[in-house]
């Protein structure tokens, strides 16, 4: 007596365990890296005061480069009088605006004390020099 024999299941590949398996890796390698990174602040529980105003500067940036081309926010700019007509019309929308000068280190120092001094001469008090600090 022959017995019917059923056509062959045909292999597939089970995708749910990958899956899960990636998902793992991933986790796994998240947690990794966030205990590999070094955290330079002390943690410390700051104080509540009332006198701190509620609206942070507008910040502006104005940076000079290597070749001494000025930028106003990444945009081309030709003089320091014309960063100050821009900064000028910028503080009368703004409750309080604050400028950061960055200036390539190759820069000739002049160039750099024009900049803040036209700026200086505009009224605005608000101004930081951006600098980049190395541990070393």
């Amino acid at each position: 007596m022959k017995l019917p024999r059923s056509a062959p299941r045909k292999a597939r590949i089970e995708i749910i365990p990958m899956i899960d398996t990636m998902f793992f890796l991933l986790v796994f390698f998240m947690l990794a890296s966030l205990s590999m990174t070094h955290q330079y602040s002390v943690p410390v529980n700051l104080p509540k005061a009332a006198g701190v105003p509620d609206k942070v500067p507008e910040v502006v940036t104005v940076t000079i480069t290597q070749d001494g081309k000025l930028f106003y926010n990444k945009e081309a700019i030709a003089s320091p009088g014309e960063a100050v007509l821009r900064l000028l019309e910028r503080k009368k929308s703004a409750a309080s605006l604050a400028v950061i000068i960055n200036a390539d280190r190759g820069v000739r120092h002049g160039r750099v004390v024009e900049l803040l001094d036209a700026i200086q001469q505009s009224g605005l008090t608000k101004i930081a020099i951006a600098v980049n600090h190395s541990r070393g």
